[in-house]
């Protein structure tokens, strides 16, 4: 047994599962690609404060979940839990929002660290990807980014998911409703924390998952109720345009998710084949975190989706994704004839052909067994007589047929079969 082991809560991707989690990633970005999303890549942990303002420090992520240090020079810095803060940050640092037409919007890859319980599908180490338009108020931006999800999710054979949909409102209309909600919630038996998480954010009480809290709130404001006529005008066009789409949605007026920086637009995919851990992924508009974190006003939206549950989502459906075997050509070389076989396999990888080779002086029973395990179309075995003959035996591993082709045609030949 090894010495030592991966952190509670964390995980290694090994082959052969690996190779999914590159496909979900590749599936999720693919759309953002093809939609003007440019890819960006932030550090690994931020200011402390960054986190603190712009996620809010009211929400379970900041308060309890954060890993947060203190460097040897004094600095304050937290592993990134979440990814939009950073992106912006990073767009405002580079300063690209005045370096062309707005909005920005740029695609992001990695992964992301809160200290939670871990079960199915929480891990305190997790995977997303994620996608950020910035700099525009409009419609058909939030309505984008959600049919490019629902599109990813779709490419990858998903079908059991649902999208949720909802709003929060903006400054004009949400602070008549936190009022009102405030007041509603100042009449609950409630514990002092979540007492305390009224008072900075009431909306943050309606996310609670305890079964002892959404008892109680039972008859509380709707957020509907209270939405001023651009908010509710804004989010018909949303609604309007995700529907022509084609792509099917269900309001739901509790959907309120889990970061401070939310306004307008917020939406979620759900699965129900991963039990209380539902989420997939999901995202809304953020109009005003760029001056949360001490930018100019440039209202936002974007989502993230989690590669981990949506491979646990493809798990609970039976989806087997189409993944093209890693090797194309596997060579075997018996006696002597190791020099000339790494020879062929370094040619044909420099003509683009997925190759590899049986390692160790391994006799060809054994060598064989690894061109079967590699999935490998064709399998080049080479022998001293081969060399002397200047063939090498070309098998293909479906149909079994062997035939001898020359070595300096070896190449051409494997492209021409496998195209």
């Amino acid at each position: 047994m090894a010495t030592f082991q991966a952190p509670k809560g964390t995980y290694d991707l090994i082959p052969p599962v690996s190779v999914k989690y590159l496909a979900v990633r590749e599936a999720i970005a693919a759309p953002l690609r093809n939609s003007g999303y440019g890819y960006i890549e932030t550090p690994g942990f931020e200011d402390v404060g960054l986190f603190a303002r712009g996620v809010g420090e009211s929400t379970d992520i900041v308060s309890k979940e954060m890993y947060a240090f203190e460097t040897k020079g004094g600095d304050q810095l937290a592993l990134r839990p979440e990814g939009t803060a950073s992106v912006l940050r990073a767009a405002l640092e580079a300063s690209l929002h005045k370096k062309g037409n707005l909005p920005v919007k740029l695609w992001y890859s990695g992964s992301y660290y809160r200290y939670e319980k871990p079960q199915a599908g929480r891990y305190r180490h997790f995977s997303q990807v994620g996608a950020e338009a910035i700099g525009a108020e409009d419609p058909a931006l939030d309505a984008e980014l959600i049919i490019l999800a629902d599109q990813a999710y779709r490419s990858l054979g998903l079908r059991n998911f649902r999208i949720l949909l909802n709003s929060l409102g903006d400054k004009e209309c949400r602070p008549v409703y936190r009022e009102a909600l405030q007041s509603f919630l100042g009449g609950l038996d409630l514990d002092e924390e979540t007492v305390r998480r009224a008072e900075i954010n009431p909306l943050r009480v309606l996310d609670d998952k305890r079964a002892e809290v959404q008892k109680q709130l039972v008859g509380a404001p709707v957020l509907r109720d209270y939405l001023c006529d651009a908010c509710k005008a804004y989010h018909e066009q949303v609604r309007s345009l995700v529907t022509a789409a084609g792509v099917a949605f269900e309001d739901d007026e509790k959907l309120v998710r889990g970061l401070d920086y939310y306004t307008r637009t917020t939406f979620e995919f759900v699965h129900g084949g991963l039990g209380s851990q539902s989420a997939v992924g999901g995202g809304g508009r953020y109009d005003g975190l760029s001056e949360m974190i001490g930018g100019p006003a440039l209202p936002s939206v974007g989502w993230a989706l989690g590669v981990d549950r949506t491979v646990l989502a493809l798990e609970a459906e039976g989806v087997e994704l189409d993944i093209p075997a890693s090797t194309s050509v596997f060579a075997v070389a018996l006696g002597e004839a190791k020099a000339t076989v790494f020879g062929l396999v370094t040619q044909l990888r420099k003509a683009g052909v997925a190759a590899d080779m049986s390692y160790g002086g391994k006799g060809l029973k054994g060598a064989m067994k690894d061109a079967n395990r590699s999935g490998a179309r064709f399998a080049v075995v080479v022998g001293e007589r081969d060399l002397a003959e200047g063939v090498v035996q070309l098998k293909d591993m479906e149909s079994g047929e062997q035939t001898a082709v020359p070595v300096d045609g070896l190449v051409d030949t494997v492209r021409a079969r496998l195209a």
